[in-house]
């Protein structure tokens, strides 16, 4: 057998070797690929694992998913409303430019740290105890100073009325403290008029508002 046979007989096999290299090195980065994907995703899904799963029970998960059901069975309507309620409010106050700075979110914030102070308690310890942080005290002043702004011409408590309801209620007022009873009474008078004309103002807007519900509880 001359060399030039040799050679040729030779040649198929390398060829062979070459494909069944680069193949082997396409199968090993493809299977590196998916398994550094599966490490990373057990990575995320234990550092996430309170974004899926509420709890274990020796080893056994109760799941998010099964909590929000069951809330969605006992509470989703009144929160889907509430939810309804505050977008309807949240557009009125868009649509009126109204806006609530920041020096009278903070001034509110002082005067509720004032009167639990004067109770012995402290703003933090409040908050803690009701489950709120300060960004979520803050996002409540701001959506009852935006209401107040947008009733501000039906929630005004003239002295006269005051006058009239302490005459109307017989309510006896100690000798000195006439001034600051009357505050106490504008004020509750004032609480009483923003809940009664709010439910006026998201009657009104519902009934101009095009809302679709595609949940039903």
């Amino acid at each position: 057998m001359d060399s030039d046979t040799v050679q040729k007989e030779s040649s198929p096999s390398k060829e062979h070797q070459q494909k069944y290299f680069k193949k082997s090195i396409q199968i090993n980065t493809r299977t590196a690929i998916i398994i550094a994907i599966v490490i990373i995703i057990g990575v995320l899904a234990y550092i996430y694992k309170g974004v899926f799963i509420a709890a274990t029970v020796d080893g056994s998960p109760i799941m998010r998913l099964t909590i929000i059901q069951k809330l969605e069975k006992t509470s989703g309507k009144n929160l889907l409303d509430s939810l309804i309620n505050e977008k309807l409010i949240q557009n009125e106050v868009r649509a009126k430019n109204i806006i609530v700075s920041d020096d009278e979110i903070n001034s509110q914030t002082k005067t509720i740290e004032s009167q639990i102070a004067t109770q012995g308690g402290t703003l933090d310890a409040a908050l803690a105890e009701a489950g709120m942080s300060m960004d979520d005290l803050k996002k409540q002043i701001m959506a009852q100073k935006e209401i107040e702004k947008l009733l501000a011409d039906k929630i005004n408590v003239t002295d006269e009325e005051v006058a009239q309801y302490i005459k109307d209620n017989k309510v006896s007022i100690p000798q000195g403290q006439e001034a600051t009873m009357a505050d106490q009474i504008k004020s509750e008078m004032r609480n009483q008029k923003i809940s009664t004309e709010a439910q006026t103002l998201i009657t009104n807007l519902k009934s101009k508002a095009k809302i679709q519900r595609f949940v039903n509880y």
